[in-house]
């Protein structure tokens, strides 16, 4: 049987992606030179990867994409960068004899599944993890800014970047933007797909910046000691791309009110289709506002903070604020009013963190979830479905395919009553067409029993290796991985990890994170014989 596919050509440009790998693996050993730690594990990993693209891409010199082509290099160099950034945290757990000695015993990162669980979850921006203990007592600070920064290349696309950096990527870039980039679809902002990525990538590199500058700004000011210029660049690392990684074993919890505020705002960001910030920027702002998803978008956001404030609220004892037969006074009423600003502030900062961060998949945390109400948690794991908006970091669903599925219903409703009616359902003022609404419906049943299965196999292998997990923090570990969310409940709550697992269960979470980063279908598409045969 004649291939249909030239997977030459795809393995060859998976070698480029590969080659340049490189570059960026020189900002944790420029960290490692500041600090005085070892450069071993990222000098070693710089020759691996150099060494490994050059001849790959060697296989096809003159590389032809189409849209076959495209979706299996993508596969491939989501997989083949994650064994590459996995081998900074294999080398600094084992060391090299002769050249440098392990790291801590304590580190988790020898065992090769805790490894690629590690790179995966940093690349998808998943930020789920397997270190037992984040400290730098433990692992290096380089390390941990490895970790960092494969959050910030797989935010907006590892391919992505490489079509607006590399002209040979540039012929077939459509195809590559398409099968990678999150959402139902990318906007063509300008006449080249190059240009189109480096306006994506422009933006995201803006508002990573200014968010770093902003944090470090705190610490500057006196606001917040623990802000400092390592922990506000890695924390502006991890934002945008929705990514969740923390240096600090407390997550965001580590630092002060006035941090949490101004991470908020970019966490919305970042779940916000980069389209707009692009039309922003050239000329018309009312573009942002004017959008229907973005509108759709920030009103879950909002909603879903205000039911979660009551809950919160409530729970922190507002109900029990005015003792039996007190007398309102001004006195006693004056103290009632400040206990009640003071509950109000946290329980509304804490709403809106949380809520922002899972339904943008960041995957932060401004205090352990696991301490509230089931009401509160399960509010949570619904929010783990919702996903930011096509164009944007964020993982899951995507808030609108929500949208769309909602007024497809709302419109079987319409023509149930008026079986002669013509009613198309509109995006934007924009009629969609019916086979994009039946791929949406494909890809959300696709999404919820994939969901359903990974949750019953989790619970099964974690059965078997004698691991006492309830339904709830297995089917939260599936929708984290799936959706790239992170962190779950109980015992992979926010303050906890996901080492625990069988070495089994971690590799096929590894599978689930590949799985919901290029959302399914152009993975799942790779399986089928009509895709291989001519």
């Amino acid at each position: 049987m004649k291939l249909r596919v030239d997977y030459r050509a795809s393995v060859s440009l998976v070698g480029t992606v590969l080659k340049y790998l490189a570059v960026p693996l020189c900002v944790p050993l420029l960290v490692a030179l500041y600090y005085g730690e070892t450069v071993v594990p990222f000098a070693v990993t710089m020759l691996l990867t150099f060494s490994l693209g050059t001849a790959m891409e060697r296989l096809e010199p003159d590389p032809d994409i189409r849209a076959r082509e495209g979706f299996l290099m993508v596969a491939l160099t989501w997989f083949a960068v994650t064994a590459v950034g996995a081998v900074p945290y294999l080398v600094e757990a084992l060391g090299i004899p002769g050249v440098a000695p392990p790291a801590h015993p304590a580190s988790t990162l020898g065992n090769p599944a805790n490894a690629l669980f590690e790179a995966m979850s940093g690349f998808t921006t998943t930020g789920a993890t397997v270190l037992g203990d984040i400290s730098f007592e433990t692992h290096t600070r380089s390390i941990m800014m490895w970790r960092q920064v494969t959050q910030w290349l797989g935010g907006m696309g590892i391919v992505v970047l490489a079509v607006a950096i590399l002209p040979e990527l540039s012929v077939g870039g459509a195809q590559l933007m398409d099968a990678e980039a999150p959402g139902p679809g990318i906007e063509k902002l300008t006449p080249r797909i190059a240009e189109t990525a480096r306006a994506l990538w422009g933006a995201y590199l803006g508002l990573t910046v200014l968010e770093a500058a902003l944090l470090y700004g705190l610490f500057l000011l006196g606001v917040d000691d623990g802000m400092t210029l390592y922990n506000a660049v890695a924390h502006a690392l991890t934002t945008m791309p929705t990514g969740g990684f923390s240096p600090e074993a407390r997550s965001i919890e580590e630092f002060s009110a006035a941090a949490q505020w101004i991470i908020i705002p970019f966490m919305v960001a970042a779940g916000t289709n980069f389209a707009l910030f692009w039309h922003a920027l050239t000329g018309d702002p009312r573009r942002v506002f004017e959008d229907t998803e973005f509108r759709f978008y920030v009103g879950v956001i909002a909603t879903l903070t205000a039911i979660l404030s009551v809950v919160l609220f409530t729970g922190a004892g507002f109900a029990n604020a005015v003792p039996a037969g007190s007398t309102f006074d001004a006195a006693y009423l004056s103290e009632f009013t400040g206990r009640v600003v003071g509950q109000l502030e946290p329980a509304v900062r804490q709403s809106m963190f949380q809520v922002v961060s899972i339904v943008t998949t960041t995957g932060y945390a401004s205090m352990d979830f696991n301490a509230w109400s089931p009401v509160a948690q399960y509010l949570l794991l619904f929010a783990m479905f919702i996903g930011g908006s096509a164009g944007s970091t964020g993982g899951a669903v995507k808030i609108v395919r929500w949208y769309v599925i909602l007024k497809s219903i709302r419109r079987e409703l319409f023509t149930t009553a008026h079986p002669d009616a013509i009613r198309p359902v509109r995006l934007g003022g924009r009629a969609l067409d019916e086979r994009a609404i039946r791929g949406i419906y494909a890809f959300t049943l696709l999404y919820v029993v994939i969901f359903f299965v990974a949750a019953g196999l989790l619970f099964l292998d974690a059965a078997r290796s004698g691991l006492d997990l309830s339904v709830l923090e297995t089917m939260s570990a599936a929708a984290s991985t799936l959706g790239n969310v992170g962190p779950g409940f109980g015992a992979v709550g926010p303050m906890g990890s996901y080492l625990a697992f069988s070495d089994a269960s971690k590799l096929f979470m590894v599978g689930l994170m590949w799985l919901g980063r290029l959302e399914i279908l152009p993975v799942l598409v790779l399986l089928t014989p009509e895709y291989w045969r001519r």
